[in-house]
């Protein structure tokens, strides 16, 4: 899932919340000696650069950058190679005491992106933005599910669930439609927010923004005064984005909700729900995974009653970070069979998805006919139900329509003829899709 840019008009309102730009290094929340670093090893890679390029680099203002500078150049660290006629057309690069100094910088860490925000700043921010703080609504709920079949108690269920911003532990056949359903919700989260490029805590940087994961939204002010005003110039460190949705299945291990610390480059990336704060964080397939189901839901116990977590530095340090997230658990296997009745009670909503009646199943059915170019025949839906279905006790699930024509078209195309629905067609996909005789 690639990053996706969605131009739009921001009010005022909303831009307020957005974090401002520093004017001073002081208002980085950021140490000074870190700063320092960051820029050398930014030089030292790039060779010289201008203030604009390293303002954009850093995404730090030019005023910052120019008392940072200062400091370096006072420490001969760095040297003014070439003044133009505006304060941003300065070219720097670095000293060989510099260079030296960079060189063990990069030794440690080899980040040279954009500056982190500091821990306090990131907590302050996610508790602005919570996604408890959504109204979530009857009519909004209308229109994100428009066009899909669903029982209506189910819908409001939904609907309700994620207004509370509790837990939901969606559970029911395989194929009966959690997975789509689940992530259907993300259309349910409203407004747009900030996400920090990486965090600073206790001398390390834990990166937190991903482009699969934070789709960007251009920045756009409505009034032209406020994108010239420096008080009203947003921090670059911060990308507005919609509201998360991570998705994780059968390769989620306990090890992945951990801090993530490489190495060879001296620097952490955040674990899936954090990527996720301020949205959703779907938890597909529960039972699947190499872990087990108790060990996996017990390591959100905490999390899940006091909204925060606890991670840990490779130094051993360890620190609290928001758990502002609406957790969705998708499974085959019924509640009680993958949890105990102390995590159960934490859960906000256990709701069933289960086969549909035999309108519900018409209409997904002639909708996917209409999709493959597959004229719906009445006849043979009868057949499928009285033959096929009740024949061999198989469920109406919401997986089928699409499961059953989609090899009747495809066939049908192979031969070179028209796409017929017949009891013989239905028959073919059937036996082909059940391994029946």
């Amino acid at each position: 899932m690639s990053s996706q840019v969605r131009a739009q008009v921001i009010p005022l309102e909303q831009a307020s919340a957005f974090p401002r730009a520093p004017r001073t290094v002081e208002e980085t929340g950021l140490p000074l000696l870190f700063l320092v670093e960051l820029a050398s090893k930014l030089l030292f890679v790039r060779g010289q650069l201008y203030l604009t390029e390293m303002s954009h680099q850093l995404r730090l203002p030019a005023i910052v950058l120019d008392s940072l500078l200062s400091f370096m150049r006072a420490e001969r660290l760095c040297e003014v190679v070439r003044r133009g006629e505006t304060d941003g057309d300065v070219l720097y690069e670095l000293t060989d005491a510099g260079r030296a100094r960079a060189v063990e910088y990069l030794g440690r860490c080899k980040y040279a992106g954009a500056a982190p925000v500091s821990l306090d700043d990131y907590v302050a921010q996610v508790e602005r933005q919570s996604v408890t703080k959504m109204k979530v609504t009857r009519e909004g709920v209308d229109k994100a599910f428009r066009g899909l079949v669903i029982k209506p108690e189910v819908r409001d269920q939904l609907g309700a669930a994620m207004g509370s911003g509790r837990a939901l532990f969606l559970y029911g056949p395989a194929g009966a439609g959690k997975t789509y359903l689940a992530e259907r919700l993300a259309l349910l989260l409203e407004g747009d927010v900030a996400v920090p490029h990486a965090i600073f805590v206790d001398g390390e940087i834990i990166q937190v923004y991903d482009p699969l994961i934070h789709h960007v939204v251009e920045d756009a002010p409505r009034s032209a005064g406020a994108a010239i005003d420096n008080l009203m110039r947003p921090d670059q460190r911060w990308v507005r984005c919609r509201r998360p949705v991570a998705l994780t299945g059968g390769e989620l291990t306990l090890k992945m909700l951990d801090l993530d610390y490489d190495a060879s480059t001296g620097f952490y990336q955040a674990p899936p729900h954090v990527k996720a704060n301020n949205g959703l964080f779907v938890v597909d397939d529960l039972g699947r995974q190499l872990v087990q189901p108790e060990q996996l839901l017990n390591r959100w116990i905490v999390p899940m009653d006091r909204h925060h977590d606890y991670l840990a530095l490779h130094s051993g340090i360890k620190f609290s970070l928001p758990f502002d997230v609406v957790l969705v658990f998708s499974t085959n296997l019924m509640p009680s069979d993958v949890a105990d009745p102390a995590f159960l009670r934490r859960l906000g909503y256990k709701i069933h998805i289960g086969p549909m009646d035999e309108d519900e199943y018409r209409s997904i059915f002639m909708r996917v006919c209409e999709e493959r170019e597959v004229p719906f025949d009445e006849v043979a839906f009868r057949s499928l139900l009285e033959d096929f279905h009740a024949g061999s006790g198989q469920p109406l699930l919401a997986c089928y329509p699409r499961d059953l024509i989609g090899p009747i078209a495809d066939f049908a195309r192979y031969r070179g003829e028209p796409a017929r629905l017949t009891h013989d067609s239905l028959q073919w996909a059937w036996h082909n899709y059940f391994a029946s005789r």
